[in-house]
């Protein structure tokens, strides 16, 4: 499939191994993907070593966060929870009218492995209520280690998808399927709190068995 024919994704706060990792995955379908950052220098890091791992199929561009908010049509969310107001806040302007993926889970250190929701019910709720009805917000990734991100492999992890219209939740378990893995239409934005609590749980599972990538699988439905 051509780039010309696919959205530009914009990850704000994309330097880190969840955002590399998803960049990596969906340029290599051929999204055009930009990873933003609020230093310059460590968002043309995060490129550079995202553009290393495509070889000569690479082509990520980096900029500072609100620029990457502007120029993108889908716009990715994967700061840490305690800069997830202010990152809504600030980009809130530069996302009207388009699809936000919210991957933001809220992890509380140190009880990581406690479910903890804000007064909102979840973050992605958190977001949805600052940036208003004219935004798409989209809980989707949240389950899914980083460690899983960054190769090549075959991931027996499932995506649920929640939030947003039934048009934006689809085209969101699109590019999940792009990243390679299944994602399911988990329903309306309430449903968040299931999904991001998840994250706890796993980490707990974690520590508990000795393993680092630990995920969920839906059965019961043909794949």
């Amino acid at each position: 499939m051509a780039s010309k024919t696919l959205p530009v994704i914009g990850i704000i706060g994309g330097t880190g191994k969840e955002g590399k990792g998803l960049a990596y995955r969906w340029a290599k379908f051929g999204y055009p993907v930009l990873i933003g950052s609020r230093l310059q220098e460590k968002a043309d890091a995060a490129a550079e070593e995202v553009n290393w791992m495509l070889g000569a199929a690479g082509g990520v561009k980096s900029g500072l966060n609100v620029d990457v908010a502007v120029n993108a049509r889908v716009v990715v969310l994967t700061v840490p929870f305690a800069a997830h107001v202010d990152m809504c806040t600030l980009i809130k302007p530069l996302v009207q009218g388009k699809i936000v993926i919210d991957v933001t889970v809220p992890i509380v250190p140190p009880k990581v492995s406690t479910v903890q929701m804000p007064p909102e019910g979840s973050a992605t709720q958190q977001a949805q209520l600052i940036f208003g009805e004219n935004v798409q917000v989209v809980a989707a990734f949240q389950n899914i280690s980083y460690e899983h991100l960054m190769g090549d492999e075959d991931v027996e992890c499932d995506v649920l998808v929640c939030g947003g219209s039934k048009e934006a939740r689809e085209e969101v378990i699109g590019m999940v399927q792009a990243a390679g893995l299944i994602g399911w239409n988990a329903g309306p934005v309430e449903n968040a709190v299931v999904v991001e609590g998840l994250t706890s749980v796993l980490i707990g599972l974690n520590k508990r068995y000795g393993v680092n990538s630990s995920g969920i699988r839906i059965t019961g439905i043909a794949r």
